[in-house]
């Protein structure tokens, strides 16, 4: 009788046993077959990245990221930073370029117009060959007329592409190569207090309507950081040698579309 007994107490510790390591092998299988992030959030550390504009520290998860850059807001990522950079323009550093006088911020805003290969824009996008061209990597391979540039080192703060995307080569802080030999009210190198905007256009054809959009919000920025600017045409300040922006950019529209004072033109709205 205990024989029996014996027995059936053993095989219900057995059967125990046996269910018990089958449902520790089945906790062990659902946790190595779990979500492969949920795993990772629980061994990793949130990844934090700095603003470019304030510099604040945030997850990565929460920031705005643009290029390579990342923001706290909207608003840092559309700004001008305090190292003279647009967070939402494509930055192409210019090796044309140097120091500022001591002391001297900019107070002028000098609107050009250029196209490579000149009116080519017209039937292809051109506006890399721009881009390579202020940072000194044009290949004269590429067009004839590249070959008559090839020498020069020049560059400008800003290119706004027929398309309206705007492109930074040089910090507002620093001088640009854009104007060259120039005078504006009776001050002569105007690189020394000046920025330079240059509209993807060659002074026969029509600018953008996009380019328009994309030079009012860029001189909104720029006034609200220097609020003493005043605004000309490379023409004006180069008449003997310059044509541009050319007689297709609309200064009136410029001036009611922006707000600028019309005592901030001191060239004007018509045409020239």
């Amino acid at each position: 009788m205990f024989k029996w007994l014996f027995l059936i107490a053993g095989a219900y510790l057995f059967y125990r046993w046996l269910k018990g390591k089958k449902q520790l092998q089945a906790a062990d299988k659902k946790t190595h077959h779990s979500s492969p992030n949920q795993a990772q959030k629980a061994i990793d550390p949130e990844v934090m990245v700095q603003c470019q504009h304030c510099k604040l520290h945030l997850p990565k998860s929460e920031a705005k990221a643009f290029e390579e850059r990342f923001y706290c807001s909207q608003e840092h990522l559309n700004g001008l930073d305090q190292d003279g950079w647009v967070g939402s323009a494509k930055w192409r550093l210019s090796p044309n370029q140097d120091t500022r006088p001591e002391g001297v911020s900019p107070d002028l805003v000098v609107i050009h117009h250029i196209s490579l290969p000149p009116g080519e824009f017209k039937t292809q996008n051109s506006s890399q060959y721009i881009i390579d061209f202020f940072q000194n990597q044009l290949d004269v391979r590429m067009h004839p007329y590249f070959e008559e540039i090839a020498g020069q080192k020049v560059s400008s703060h800003f290119l706004i592409t027929r398309t309206g995307e705007l492109v930074q080569f040089v910090s507002t802080q620093n001088k640009a190569w854009h104007a060259g030999v120039s005078s504006f009210m009776g001050r002569e190198k105007c690189n020394d207090f000046s920025i330079g905007i240059e509209l993807e256009g060659d002074g026969d054809t029509l600018f953008e309507d996009a380019q328009y959009q994309a030079l009012k919000t860029l001189t909104q920025l720029l006034a609200s950081r220097y609020p003493n600017l005043q605004f000309a045409g490379h023409s004006d300040i180069a008449p003997d040698r310059k044509t541009d922006p050319g007689t297709h950019f609309d200064w009136k529209k410029f001036q009611n579309e922006t707000g600028i004072s019309p005592e901030n033109l001191p060239y004007g709205l018509t045409p020239r």
